[in-house]
């Protein structure tokens, strides 16, 4: 081959520069047309994934995850086009889902595809009626003396059941300790209402072992304290209390809320009765200036002897004349039980009615300063009786009236979150003191759907529920029993 010499590669060197220009090469809109051909010529880099989801009643979801490489993961409830995939091999499993009672399946129930660039996958999850879901009650404990609260600290297996006269007992293996946890029965007015009603773990509680209860004490006071597990066992508490408040409640041994409990914002939230008598006779439930028949919101994350809570700047009633700020939400008869359902951020209030109606009411648990009605209304109803102006109040998402069909006095339960029943995640539970029937139903559009009574046979009167550290319910009864609900 023949050498060029150095004024030959010019030459060349200028001959392409001149057919770049005629081109459109030398700037200008041929830098486009350059640019555009390069892309051509590298092609897309990502494909799609077409899921259909049929088969279901209108208005019920499926529950399909996707998952592929990089860590892809998605949930997916519907028919969807997944975009902008990287190309490789993904996984699509179906759950099973519950309309009511009826359990749908999916088929198939998992299945792998591959995803190119530049192409769209199809593949499709067809649900079908696989019969009914039923429920049962597994006895987990007996012999425990007025059960009412059940909890566990996160990531621990034992549970922690209180007991009415002041004490809280650790369950270890299937098996009441003998010694308990904590023992306040010295300074607990026990008996009807009163007692020692709950319990809540720090949310820090793995580094610094603090827990609050919830009593009322030897005048009959509502009374929160904390205490720290000791130092040298983790089934032993330090029987020393730091008082954080007191509410005077001297007038009724009745109505004295019951719940303490931490809130998805870290604040101590604690759903006070309107203390006692029957229609609010101390007409606290629509007084600003009181602290009962409220859920109040305290910062207790530097508690001390001189300073054991503080007010959270954003509760609503803050630096307000004649309004305590401690308040979060007002106008409530007697929330025994309340529940955060943190995977939606909503707050579910079961407040016990006077003698016609029980209620159950569901609001953001971001929403600050919400009338739920008491003593204006019971219920929906007007108290005592028509006429009543309703405007401003937040009414029950559900109700049942005091019947052979209803009951007398709601035991307000949690929303589900455990994995042993996947399909019952999302439905809120609860029960009736006197009826001691199961129920549960789906918050959907403002309103309660899917409304299901599990025909779960009567064990006694149902003191309260509780949840464990996998999120898993019970039912604490008058029997002096926890029981487990879990799939028959």
């Amino acid at each position: 081959m023949a050498t060029l010499s150095p004024r030959s590669n010019r030459i060349s060197l200028i001959a392409l520069l001149l057919v770049l220009t005629a081109c459109g090469g030398g700037g200008g809109g041929g830098g486009s047309d350059v640019a555009t051909g390069s892309s051509a010529l590298s092609g897309p880099t990502t494909g799609s994934l077409a899921l259909s989801i049929t088969g279901l009643p209108d208005g019920v979801n499926g529950a399909v995850a996707v998952s592929g490489p990089g860590g892809f993961n998605q949930a997916v409830s519907a028919t969807q086009v997944l975009a902008d995939l990287t190309p490789g091999t993904y996984t699509i499993a179906g759950a099973d889902v519950l309309s009511g009672s009826a359990v749908f399946a999916p088929q198939p129930s998992t299945q792998a595809l591959a995803v190119g660039a530049g192409a769209t996958a199809d593949a499709s999850v067809i649900y079908a009626s696989a019969g009914a879901l039923s429920l049962a009650l597994q006895e987990v404990v007996s012999g425990l003396a007025a059960p009412l609260f059940l909890t566990a600290p996160a990531g621990d297996p034992r549970l922690f059941i209180v007991e009415q006269a002041g004490t809280i007992r650790i369950v270890q293996n299937g098996a009441v300790l003998a010694t308990p946890f904590l023992d306040i029965s010295a300074r607990v007015s026990a008996g009807g209402e009163r007692g020692l009603l709950s319990m809540a773990f720090d949310p820090q509680y793995a580094s610094n072992g603090f827990f609050f209860v919830y009593f009322t004490d030897l005048n009959g006071d509502i009374a929160i304290e904390r205490f720290q597990v000791s130092s040298g066992d983790p089934n032993l508490a330090d029987p020393a209390p730091l008082r954080i408040l007191t509410i005077a409640h001297r007038d009724f041994a009745n109505h004295n809320g019951g719940l303490v409990e931490f809130g998805p914002d870290g604040f101590l939230y604690a759903g006070t009765g309107d203390g006692g008598g029957g229609g609010d006779t101390l007409g606290n439930g629509q007084n600003l200036n009181a602290l009962l028949g409220k859920l109040l919101r305290i910062d207790v994350s530097n508690a001390s002897a001189v300073q054991p809570y503080a007010i959270p700047p954003l509760n609503p009633f803050v630096g307000q004349a004649n309004r305590r700020g401690e308040i979060w939400a007002y106008g409530l008869r007697n929330p025994w039980r309340y529940a955060f359902d943190t995977a939606t951020g909503l707050l579910y209030i079961a407040d016990v009615g006077q003698g016609a109606r029980e209620e159950v009411n569901v609001a953001a648990a971001a929403t600050a300063g919400l009338n739920y009605g008491w003593n204006i209304t019971e219920g929906s109803l007007c108290f005592p009786g028509d006429p009543c102006d309703r405007q401003g109040l937040t009414l029950p998402v559900l109700e049942y009236a005091h019947d052979a069909t209803g009951g007398c006095s709601i035991t307000g339960g949690r929303v589900y979150r455990g994995s042993a029943i996947p399909e019952l995640r999302g439905r809120y539970f609860y029960s009736d003191f006197c009826s001691g029937w199961l129920r549960s139903f789906v918050y959907s559009n403002g309103a309660a759907a899917e409304q299901v009574d599990w025909n779960i046979i009567n064990v006694g009167q149902i003191f309260s529920f509780g949840e464990d550290a996998q999120k898993e319910l019970y039912m604490l009864t008058s029997t002096g029993s926890a029981y487990k609900i879990v799939r028959q």
